[in-house]
């Protein structure tokens, strides 16, 4: 099977500090849920920013369906970052209107179609929306394109609890079929259910990575409570 991701010596750096450091990784194509685990400053960040193409590497090569991280793989990849942009003076409507134009994988009538189920109005600004209704646009976006890869940075890092299940639920029953979707979060016992295969980052390095039943036959334990458990001084 195809890999959708090569890293090989992935290395970044940032004057003296070093947020990954010659990291090599494999994850097949049609992977399903990948957990990408570690405490702040483990490197998460910086190696979602060189998957996406919004970094470049000190050293080493990071590869999305056998090319190189840049216009032919951000076609393919779709990404919600912890800080999602939208433009406010638009409307809805015009905001789904920039994603058609910009991307070729745009699917509007399932756009549409979330947009009527969570009761969104399509004519209405994006700046008189509540956060909470700007968050499910970004997500929205996000889902609606036909990728390969999609990304997001703790999507329900900053949702109330009882909004967490929900933008779950979005995002798994929405994405594209035979896609791979590697999300970081801290809140893994909420998640760890959903996960087909995990990575534990510590200060820039991999140092687990696997298929989720397999690490936790393993180890014997929760994926939770390995992470715990790994990284009791660190957390």
């Amino acid at each position: 099977m195809q890999n959708l991701i090569e890293c090989k010596g992935l290395t970044k750096r940032y004057g003296n500090v070093c947020a990954l450091d010659k990291v090599d990784l494999e994850i097949p194509a049609g992977g399903g849920i990948v957990g990408l685990l570690g405490p702040n400053g483990s490197g998460k960040t910086t190696l979602i920013k060189l998957l996406t193409g919004l970094l470049q590497p000190t050293e080493g090569s990071v590869r999305i369906c056998d090319k190189p991280v840049g216009v032919e793989t951000k076609a393919v990849v779709s990404y919600l970052s912890d800080f999602y942009s939208l433009i406010e003076s638009y409307t809805v409507r015009e905001e789904l209107d920039y994603y058609a134009d910009f991307f070729a994988d745009f699917d509007r009538c399932k756009a549409e179609t979330m947009l009527r189920d969570l009761g969104i109005t399509d004519n209405l600004k994006v700046k008189t929306l509540s956060k909470g209704t700007k968050e499910k646009l970004a997500l929205i976006l996000t889902l609606s394109r036909n990728a390969k890869l999609y990304i997001f940075d703790e999507p329900i890092a900053g949702v109330d609890p009882a909004a967490r299940e929900y933008v779950l639920n979005t995002i798994l029953s929405n994405r594209s079929e035979d896609s791979t979707i590697l999300l970081s979060t801290h809140l893994i016992s909420e998640i760890e259910q959903y996960f087909d295969h995990v990575i534990f980052l510590r200060q820039g390095r991999v140092i687990l990575s696997g298929k989720a039943d397999d690490v936790r036959a393993e180890h014997g334990q929760s994926i939770d409570a390995l992470f715990r458990e790994v990284f009791k001084w660190m957390c």
